[in-house]
């Protein structure tokens, strides 16, 4: 299992155009990606669940990525938050 966290840059927060991004590039892994912000948590996976967390500017997000390309789908996360308008904390 691999965390790494993030803080939300858009002063939007998560809205729907990042999160179906997300949602995207998460289907493309074999890894299990998990968001977690405020006591809330959803699968990456499923974009109804990520905009039910109601994630905002500033927000800190951890991603919880496990399975047996933990590490490569990780690096993957990484990069998208980079090039997104979410900035590594």
């Amino acid at each position: 299992m691999i965390k790494f966290t993030y803080e939300i840059q858009d002063k939007l927060g998560l809205h729907a155009r990042p999160a179906g991004a997300l949602v995207k590039t998460a289907g493309k892994l074999s890894s299990k990606v998990v968001l977690q912000c405020k006591g809330k948590e959803a699968d990456c996976k499923k974009l109804i669940a990520l905009m039910r967390m109601g994630i905002k500017y500033e927000d800190v997000v951890t991603f919880i990525v496990e399975g047996d390309n933990e590490a490569e789908d990780s690096r993957v996360l990484k990069e998208f938050c980079q090039v997104s308008l979410i900035s590594r904390l």
